[in-house]
């Protein structure tokens, strides 16, 4: 991955309330930085929040079929397991 530094840039318009667009420069006041700069991060933020998200459904979705197949197994195997043991008299 580029460095921040080094990444082609683009330009983009958006609309929003006046209250946001007010919260947003106090926000990029009090912590130093261009509200660009602020704005970016945010966006940067919820994308990856987003992607955990799909990579923990996807991941989610792989666990609960290898516990089908792991059931399936335990199903064809069931009755092996006693098989080598000694026979107990009771």
């Amino acid at each position: 991955m580029p460095s921040v530094l080094h990444q082609e840039k683009v330009r983009i318009n958006i609309q929003l309330p006046i209250d946001i667009k007010e919260r947003l420069n106090q926000a990029s006041y009090r912590q130093g930085k261009k509200v660009s700069s602020l704005v970016r991060e945010s966006i940067e933020e919820k994308l990856d929040r987003l992607d955990q998200k799909v990579f923990s459904e996807r991941m989610k979705v792989a666990y609960q079929g290898l516990s089908e197949e792991s059931i399936s197994i335990c199903e064809d195997f069931k009755f092996s397991d006693a098989e080598n043991l000694p026979e107990v008299s009771l």
